[in-house]
């Protein structure tokens, strides 16, 4: 590869990194060609980018964005190195996971999320539990919903309640 085409692809790494969020460095070194497109298309489904690189260009990448620190990362950059990137913080982890209940690969080597560097395979059901953006607001809503629920649930059945005593003071009286 070319000087030129190595600035290229490290300047097209770099809009990368900092056009996503999320960035899960993964090994899928044992896929065969099919489950490799296979695996793209489910990327592609989740809205989550696949791109396998070289480790030398992607260091390079990282140690050019600016505004990101992705040094943690360096220790797992050997071998072969695919990048799944994306928006939403535990979609390529889900991803993973359903994806190795019928293959044993890829493996998790590393993520950064929320600011966050998850280092091994390990992390993955620690990365699927990270609630999105979305599930956060909906998860605020209901608990902002509960209390009000209630006051009105008070209200009506306290309504019953009175009736009830009323009737019964009659009853006796």
């Amino acid at each position: 590869m070319t000087r030129d085409k190595k600035d290229l692809q490290i300047i097209e790494i770099k809009q990368l990194l900092s056009d996503n969020s999320v960035v899960y460095l993964t090994d899928a070194s044992g896929l065969n060609s099919e489950d490799t497109t296979d695996f793209r298309r489910a990327c592609f489904k989740k809205d989550v980018r696949m791109k396998i690189v070289k480790n030398t260009l992607l260091r390079k990448a990282m140690d050019e964005t600016e505004g990101t620190d992705y040094s943690d990362l360096y220790e797992v950059l050997s071998g072969q190195t695919a990048l799944l990137l994306g928006n939403v913080g535990n979609e390529p982890a889900k991803l993973l996971k359903d994806f190795r209940k019928k293959h044993d690969i890829p493996v998790l080597k590393a993520a950064y999320v929320e600011e966050a560097c998850y280092i091994g395979d390990d992390q993955i059901e620690a990365l699927t539990a990270i609630k999105s953006k979305d599930e956060l607001i909906a998860d605020i809503v209901a608990l902002l919903q509960s209390p009000m629920k209630n006051v009105v649930g008070a209200l009506q059945s306290g309504g019953n309640t009175i009736s009830g005593l009323v009737k019964a003071l009659e009853n006796r009286g």
